[in-house]
């Protein structure tokens, strides 16, 4: 016979898998692309300035992501007790980014590219959205910690991975890009599988039938009111993924460019740091989460991320070598894996209603969007300026003591 505990700890089991195995294949195939072989793509059909154009191409995709993610959390929370899960959302998004991450690898334009990607951030953001509030649906306060740190520890390591593998394919894309696109195949699928079933609850369904689509919408675009620790954790983590987007997403030219070396001595260095990324980053997931339930807080592990990721981004800034992005790999990604393992947790623990919880935490989802684009545009625009990367260096900095300073000044979270 299974005794109640043993039923929970299978239950967190499968959260901790199927939350981490998403994460982890999603973020694959993202940071594939988004960091390798879609900014040598630009290089190889001749782009005149593909920093710029990349900048562009973020912005566009992530200020579309803003809508999506709210847009789809509100429709998963109206839809999630008909099918048991917010399963069609997520199986549906895999279908649309891979096929669109698929389309960038293919013969054109820069506007070819552009739009391939856009398509593929609604694909992914439908999802994100359902996925992140099944968190706040399933899974229990005591456990939300360790559950949260797989899936932020999954990003960071898909991230990593990703990375390493993109660094792999940068001579043959096309294969790349169709790896990229099975990633999101496979974790809608395994996400599906892993994760445990939700029970149906038709009454609630019907009450939510009963309202008409219009006011269905103008809710799922009325962000929270009254909720001052909501909004300071979207400071937080709308600072941290600027500053983190203003190196990552180009990290290959920042080693052409600021550092001066080669196609294949730039895939190379990409190569090593991924791996250290992934070691590091993989280290404070297993650590962070479950010290952060044990202890009962939350702020003091995102802050201590913040310090270690403000002085991984100073050393290719003081040190603009090779050891200097080394550094940054290993610095920053402990720094930002301890983040991401413990984001989660928080940001359910600051949703002013549960009830709406994948339209709020689309909200904040919303920050990840945001810092894409806000990111991009002003690496770009400080490099179109200045025609350096210097100056990237020092505001990135500045912004992760925004986001250290925000959930700083959180009252109702630990």
């Amino acid at each position: 016979m299974i005794s109640l505990k043993n039923l929970k700890m299978d239950r967190t089991a499968r959260f901790i898998l199927g939350f981490g195995v998403f994460a982890i294949l999603q973020n694959m195939g993202f940071y594939m692309i988004a960091s390798v072989l879609m900014p040598q793509r630009l290089k190889d059909i001749g782009i005149d300035n593909p920093d710029a154009l990349l900048g562009t191409i973020n912005a566009a995709g992530a200020m579309l992501s803003l809508f999506v993610n709210v847009f789809v959390g509100s429709m998963s929370d109206r839809t999630r007790s008909r099918f048991g899960k917010r399963t069609p959302w997520y199986l549906a998004g895999a279908v649309i980014a891979a096929i669109s991450f698929y389309l960038i690898g293919t013969p054109g334009t820069g506007i070819g590219i552009l739009l391939a990607y856009c398509f593929a951030n609604i694909g992914q953001n439908m999802m994100t959205a359902p996925i992140v509030a099944t968190l706040s649906d399933r899974v229990p306060e005591w456990n939300r910690g360790i559950v949260s740190a797989a899936y932020g520890g999954g990003i960071t390591v898909g991230q990593a991975i990703g990375t390493f593998f993109g660094s792999l394919f940068i001579f043959r894309t096309g294969i790349g890009f169709a790896s990229a696109g099975a990633m999101y195949i496979f974790a809608g699928i395994l996400a599906f599988l892993l994760l445990p079933r939700e029970p149906r609850n038709d009454t609630e369904q019907v009450n939510r039938e009963r309202e008409p689509i219009w006011r269905v919408i103008m809710k799922a675009f009325t962000p929270p009111m009254h909720a001052p620790d909501f909004w300071k954790a979207f400071i937080c983590r709308t600072s941290l993924i600027v500053a983190y987007q203003m190196i990552a997403s180009y990290q290959l030219y920042i080693l052409q460019d600021h550092i001066g070396q080669t196609k294949a001595h730039a895939a190379s260095v990409i190569s090593i740091m991924s791996l250290i990324t992934m070691v590091v980053a993989f280290i404070a997931s297993i650590t962070s989460g479950p010290i952060s339930d044990k202890i009962g807080k939350r702020k003091p592990p995102v802050i201590l991320s913040c310090g270690l990721y403000a002085i991984g981004i100073a050393m290719p800034w003081i040190f603009p070598t090779t050891m200097g992005m080394l550094l940054f790999a290993g610095i920053a990604g402990f720094g930002y894996g301890m983040y991401m393992s413990v984001d989660q947790a928080l940001n359910v623990d600051v949703l002013p209603n549960k009830k709406n919880a994948g339209k709020d935490l689309g909200f904040l989802n919303m920050a990840s969007c945001a810092g894409q684009a806000i990111g991009a545009v002003i690496t770009s625009t400080l490099v179109t300026i200045v025609g350096s990367y210097i100056p990237v260096f020092p505001v990135a900095i500045v912004i992760t003591v925004i986001a250290a300073l925000s959930v700083w000044s959180i009252k109702g979270v630990k």
